[in-house]
């Protein structure tokens, strides 16, 4: 059930210099950019010598960027899953969503999928069992899966690297009060896309990732974030920030108060219009 969260109303956002359609009238969301499938570095030979994979992916990607680096038939890493013996929490229930950790990793001439995924579970491990991260998800009287699944929307839905912290304590308060979280990177999920815009019909989907219809976290990750995206969910500023909407690229504007958010989004607005002129003149 949502609870005081104002009436839905349809809002156009930026998110990173884009315009993003939001069905509803409480937190304002935009989407995960689309980023391209694979970067590699290449030796003289041709043969790539190591896989970068981006804060932000989702599995479906981190997998295709494998099958790509590994000259392999599509669908070969996603299959590889059964035998990787990937060393995950039990929450995640084999499912690697949010453990692929964004770094840089090495190909060899034996390397194998299910040593690639393993080498990233065994990085993300790494980083999220140690201290600062575990500790503070005790703090926060979560464990390190949901903190996991908090960065990760923090990750899709920051604008800049600046507005993580914010971000999560929006997620936070909205928790804590029993709010919708209304994000449209978890319909994005559901919907296995990367888009910017979100229809009505979209947030009335029937899936456990619809965060527009269903109260709490999504089940899992829904990508793959970076370190900082983390320590923000873990670590969020203090506030009672409950609406967020990028005026403009870099201007990201948070605030407890409806009446404030929508003059914010009504000047988001007169400056699409402006923008909309000017390039039709």
């Amino acid at each position: 059930m949502q609870k005081n969260t104002p009436p839905r109303s349809t809002i156009r956002l930026t998110r990173r210099g884009r315009l993003a359609l939001v069905a509803t009238g409480a937190v304002v969301v935009g989407t995960a950019v689309a980023v391209p499938l694979l970067t590699l570095e290449p030796e003289e030979e041709g043969r790539p010598t190591t896989l970068v994979i981006p804060e932000g992916w989702r599995a479906s990607q981190v997998y295709a960027a494998v099958d790509k680096a590994l000259a392999l038939p599509a669908g070969s890493t996603r299959k590889s899953l059964a035998k990787a013996a990937l060393k995950l929490p039990n929450d995640a229930e084999g499912n690697p969503e949010g453990y692929l950790f964004p770094a840089t990793y090495p190909i060899q001439e034996k390397t194998t999928p299910a040593k690639l995924l393993a080498l990233m579970v065994a990085t993300a491990n790494e980083k999220f069992n140690g201290a600062p991260i575990a500790a503070g998800a005790q703090r926060n009287a979560m464990n390190v899966y949901q903190a996991v699944t908090i960065a990760s929307i923090v990750q899709a839905e920051a604008a800049t690297r600046a507005d993580m912290g914010k971000m999560a304590r929006v997620i936070f308060n909205r928790l804590e009060r029993g709010m919708p979280l209304q994000m449209d990177s978890t319909i994005n999920y559901a919907l296995n896309r990367s888009t910017l815009r979100t229809t009505a019909d979209d947030t009335r989907i029937d899936s456990p990732y619809n965060s527009y219809q269903r109260v709490g976290l999504p089940p899992t990750p829904i990508d793959n974030p970076g370190e900082q995206a983390v320590r923000a969910a873990v670590n969020p500023p203090p506030g009672n920030w409950l609406y967020f909407v990028t005026v403009r690229p870099g201007d990201t504007r948070f605030t407890a108060d409806y009446a404030e958010h929508q003059r914010n989004v009504a000047e988001f607005n007169a400056r699409r219009k402006t923008a909309g002129a000017r390039a039709a003149g």
